[in-house]
Formats: C-alpha cells, structure tokens, sequence
C-alpha cells in the first residue's frame, strides 16, 4: 500500500493531523508520500504533457490511494492528480462545508482507518475535458485541454464587457445571448458557482452536465441539463480581444494570449473516484446547507 498525502503545511491543524496520520503509517507499515497543496498542478495537466514525475520523483510509482487534508477546495484540485494516477480519493475536513470531504468526529487515525479498511462509499464522480481554440491558433495547431471538476465558466473578462456568444448542444444550435457568459458543471458542481446561476442542484452520481446562462440579457434563458454523451460548444464572435471573455475552470483563471473563438466541453474518459465516510445523505447535506433545516 503506497498513499500519497496532500495537506496545506502552513496550516497548523492540518500539518498536526498529518504528522499523526505519518506517524500512524509508520507503524503499521504503510509507505507514504507528502505534497503540499502548492505543488498540485493546474488544469490543464491532466491531457497536457507535463508527467507525474516532474511533480515529484515518488509519484512515478504505484499510488494506491490519495488523502487530503483540509477542505473541499483542496479536494478539487488534488483531483487532478487522482485521476491521471487512477487511484481513489479521500477528504479529511478541516474547512468549511464538507461537501467533499469526510467529517473528522471520532479523530483522524479513527477515520483514516476506516478510509483503508474499505468500510466507505465508492462514488464514481464525472468530470470534463474543456477544449479550447483561439483566434490566433495557427492553422492545424491542437486546442488546449483542462480538467474540470467542478465547473468551467467563459464569462465576462477583465474589461466588465457584456459577452456576445452562440452556444449548441450535441450539435443543435440552442441559442445567441448576450449576458456575463455560459457556466457547465458536473453534478458535483452543482452546488457551488452553477448553484449561483440558477442551476438545479443534482445527485452526486448524475452523469450529465448542467448549462446555465450567467446574467442573461433576457427573459427566455433557461439553465437546462444535457446528457452525457453530449458535446457543448460556445462560439465567440470573430472580433472579440484579449480580456473581452475569460476562461475560469474549478475557480482558477485560465490565462490566454489570444481571444477565445470557441470552447468545446465533453464528460472526461475516466471517473474521479471519491471515497466517502459520511453518515448523512447528499439530501441531507443540502438540506441542512441550503435550506436552513437543522
């Protein structure tokens, strides 16, 4: 059993429960690797050319399961990593909702235990592989990849514009808007920005995507929910300039040096597999987050 730990070592509870867990391990024999949640990589890793090795020499061997320690955040993006390794994911909470993340009740070591006693939910989670093409891309020249666990936005950039955008489904042309931008989320996503757009919230295990309007200039804009196997594609018009639209993934800014002309967004090949110990139900959880019921 190899496990690789990712913690934020500037915070003083998580650098405790993680020397408690190191300490733990070492006991009982389980090899383990440390990063910190500075060296996790950005979005576009998971399909660019970049290896686990150049992360740190350890992560070129098997890794059988990855634990966080900290909050939901740090969770999504050690995702990234997760997946291009195909191990399982688990969250130790020390943030704030816990959406992601198993509560810490009965003490680290007793939920650590429980993660790699097996005794856990197994929930295969969606994600999406964002493509994105630029105006100045040269003829033939591949478009750039990301992977969203959450969510990707091309929204209204550094100038404040209104953006002007076609956007079509599985190849059927939905719509031309005028508003902030387009929002598509997995159901894991859909209770954090796309929640905020109007977006339904959705079952964890949903396999679709969620497509809402951001700020629509218009009465008739409806979020609406695709299937799985369907392509999105959101279209900008040919005179559009750098900081007109930006391209926001899982809350990070996408920088780009040329205008974005067209964003293709499908589910990924793999899963994110996340471990879960929680005792209360997704509905549960929104109910007591959402809809203020203790």
């Amino acid at each position: 059993m190899r496990v690789l730990f990712i913690a934020n070592k500037h915070n003083a509870k998580t650098v405790d429960a993680l020397f408690q867990i190191a300490a733990y391990c070492d006991m009982q024999g389980i090899e383990h690797i440390e990063l910190d949640v500075s060296q996790l990589p950005d979005s576009s890793f998971v399909y660019g050319p970049a290896q686990l090795a150049d992360i740190d020499e350890a992560l070129a061997e098997r890794i059988d399961l990855v634990v966080t320690i900290g909050g939901d955040g740090t969770l999504l993006h050690a995702t990234r990593l997760s997946v291009v390794l195909g191990a399982p994911i688990a969250g130790i909470n020390f943030g704030h909702l816990g959406f992601l993340t198993n509560t810490v009740d009965e003490g680290v070591i007793a939920l650590f235990a429980t993660i790699l006693s097996g005794e856990v939910i197994r929930e295969e989670r969606i994600n999406l592989r964002v493509r994105v093409t630029c105006a100045d891309d040269e003829e033939g020249q591949s478009p750039r990849e990301y992977y969203a666990m959450n969510e990707v936005a091309a929204a209204r950039g550094a100038k404040g514009n209104i953006v002007d955008f076609d956007f079509s489904i599985a190849g059927d042309h939905i719509a031309h808007m005028r508003g902030d931008g387009l929002i598509v989320a997995t159901a894991t996503g859909s209770t954090a920005y796309a929640l905020s757009a109007g977006g339904p919230l959705v079952g964890p295990t949903f396999t679709g995507m969620i497509v809402a309007p951001l700020a629509p200039h218009t009465l008739n804009a409806r979020p609406i929910v695709a299937e799985r196997n369907d392509i999105i594609e959101i279209d900008m018009p040919d005179d559009m300039q750098v900081g007109d639209v930006g391209l926001f993934i899982d809350g990070d800014t996408i920088e780009l040096d040329s205008p974005i002309k067209n964003v293709t967004i499908m589910v990924g090949p793999d899963p994110t597999v996340i471990l879960s110990c929680r005792k209360d139900s997704f509905y549960k959880q929104i109910s007591r987050t959402f809809f203020d019921k203790k």
